[in-house]
């Protein structure tokens, strides 16, 4: 693989951490914060997962209700492929969150998995997510594990 350049290391370093405030923003629960991880204009399909598909005011308002059910939840991105083509990148990431429901005396913890397939752009604030799709592949959610085959 031939040396990266300052830049690419910087772009890289920047899309990693826009990934990771993604995920703790999520897991406060900072809306806005969450949404600063979007370009106005973009697009995000959760359908795969039981969710919507629709532009940032539609599925922050959404999620921010769906999420409110949950106490706990922990999002982790990993394994992060990316391909930046100068200020556009694509981005395949893995992702796990457990996610805690009340359940009578405690809580029922399920963990949902899969990848992120994310087209990215730098803006003057720099790399955000113009379009997410969230492509799951496990699920413990009915007390027994779903698998879903996903393309690679």
């Amino acid at each position: 693989m031939p040396t990266m350049t300052l830049q690419q290391l910087s772009d890289r370093l920047e899309i990693d951490d826009l990934l990771t405030r993604y995920a703790t923003t999520l897991d406060a629960k900072d809306w806005d914060g969450w949404a600063a991880c979007f370009t106005p204009d973009a697009h995000i399909d959760y359908t795969a997962a039981g969710g919507i598909t629709g532009t940032l005011p539609e599925v922050k308002a959404w999620l921010s209700a769906v999420m409110a059910g949950f106490p706990m939840t922990q999002h982790l991105v990993t394994n992060k492929v990316v391909a930046i083509d100068g200020d556009r990148a694509t981005c395949r990431s893995a992702l796990l969150n457990p996610m805690g429901v009340p359940d009578g005396d405690g809580m029922m913890v399920w963990i949902e998995g899969g990848y992120y397939s994310d087209r990215l752009v730098r803006t003057a604030d720099g790399w955000r997510i113009a379009e997410r799709v969230e492509q799951p592949t496990f699920s413990s959610r009915r007390h027994r594990m779903i698998l879903r085959a996903v393309a690679l």
